[in-house]
């Protein structure tokens, strides 16, 4: 546009994207397409912009995209237009979507050894294809995101958006408009044009409430009114906007409590609890604690740059832990004692724990020096079991586990499980 807002040139996209006809376009104002108090105007002033949320009220509905602009200025640095590019909010959220999809997390991604375990995923599995909301339960740190990150993966939504948020960490005003989303002057310091809120951006995907047990009351009561009814209205709005998400939430509080001692909504906890999920803590499931310490030592040294080992008697101590703050705990402690390790193997001292050794309730294999090891060698001949009773053959096998055919004939002779094998493989 020209420097009174005169379009100059406009290209088919921009003509798509606005409901006009290009030809026509040309030669009208900013303001007659895109409202008169269009944000593009201020480019005139001399304020470029980058991804600023817009909203155009055309015959067909109200358009909402991202818009970056700039100010065209002469050689005597006067301003003689600007230009702008326009992205439908849609088409960028695809995108970002899009970008983010290759740091997805599946149930494969899950570690593990204990039949606890197994038996969880077992039934997150059978659910996650369908519809229907999911209520993930377990202690702080067993990873309720994680499931609910992998429910979501093995869906039918999972080229849709992902969009978790953590309802302990707003206060009520703040997680209200971050959920409904809220219009122009809504409020004080509301951005110009409003804003989207997580139920729009998860449309057609999973919003994943966490710590869902922290929404006060009046929250709880326009949460199920928007699962209920499939609608939301923003904050200082009276438009009703249809949604289509799929709730997953999480809490480590006891629901059934609250619902008893009105802290929580009886009608809000049936229509959450449709599928509950059950995360047994870590110290119910001690088969995946050195697996885990495996996989935590083998990350870190890795991106540390470090070549270290467990001491026998720092391994001992750490099957052997209660573990109150499950995985998030362990993680930690691995992290901590790479980082305090001067010499080649990590020792107690390195652990820096001062919570409760509990050797009952622990891992009953601690004391053996191969338990590491033998774990392992158990948990692949498991899997290496259940993808030849499936496919009868090495080579089937081997597509399944993600070997070389000659790694899984190896690991066959290795376990002894030949007569896994349909006879017209063994030839």
């Amino acid at each position: 546009m020209d420097n009174e807002g005169t379009i100059r040139y406009i290209n088919s996209a921009a003509a798509s994207l606005l409901y006009v006809e290009q030809g026509k376009a040309v030669g009208q104002q900013i303001k007659q397409l895109t409202g008169a108090d269009t944000q593009l105007l201020e480019l005139l002033k001399g304020h470029s912009f980058d991804n600023q949320q817009m909203l155009t009220d055309t015959p067909r509905g109200i358009l909402h995209y991202l818009c970056s602009g700039r100010t065209i200025r002469n050689e005597n640095n006067q301003i003689i237009g600007a230009v702008a590019t326009l992205k439908s909010m849609k088409a960028a959220q695809k995108l970002v979507h899009s970008m983010i999809k290759s740091q997805t997390f599946g149930f494969n991604d899950i570690i593990r050894a204990s039949s606890a375990m197994e038996y969880v995923i077992d039934i997150a599995q059978r659910v996650a294809i369908s519809d229907c909301t999911v209520l993930v339960r377990g202690e702080s740190g067993t990873g309720k995101e994680l499931f609910a990150r992998a429910i979501h993966e093995d869906s039918t939504r999972n080229n849709h958006p992902f969009v978790p948020i953590n309802c302990a960490a707003l206060p009520e005003t703040l997680l209200e408009s971050e959920l409904f989303g809220y219009e122009e002057g809504a409020f004080s310091g509301a951005k110009k044009g409003g804003e989207i809120g997580l139920f729009e951006a998860a449309h057609h995907g999973t919003l994943f409430l966490d710590e869902i047990g922290e929404l006060s009351l009046i929250l709880q009561g326009k949460l199920l009114r928007a699962i209920q009814e499939g609608v939301i209205r923003r904050v200082g709005s009276n438009r009703h906007i249809p949604i289509d998400v799929r709730i997953i939430a999480a809490t480590n509080r006891n629901l059934e409590e609250m619902v008893e001692t009105k802290q929580f909504r009886q009608d809000l906890y049936y229509r959450i609890n449709v599928i509950p999920i059950n995360i047994p803590p870590l110290r119910k499931r001690p088969e995946d604690v050195p697996l885990l310490l495996k996989y935590f030592h083998t990350k870190y040294c890795i991106e540390l740059n470090k070549s270290l080992e467990f001491s026998q008697a720092a391994f001992n101590l750490l099957t052997s832990y209660a573990w109150p703050g499950n995985v998030r705990e362990l993680q930690n402690v691995v992290l901590r004692a790479i980082h305090l390790t001067v010499g080649g193997e990590i020792e107690i001292s390195n652990l820096l724990i001062t919570g409760e050794i509990n050797l009952e309730n622990g891992n009953n294999l601690a004391q053996n020096e191969n338990n590491l090891k033998k774990t392992i060698d158990h948990t692949e001949k498991t899997i290496l079991e259940k993808a030849l009773q499936k496919h009868g053959s090495a080579r089937g096998a081997a597509r399944e586990v993600g070997l070389s055919h000659t790694a899984v004939l190896n690991k066959i002779r290795r376990y002894k499980l030949e007569h896994l094998l349909s006879p017209t493989s063994r030839k």
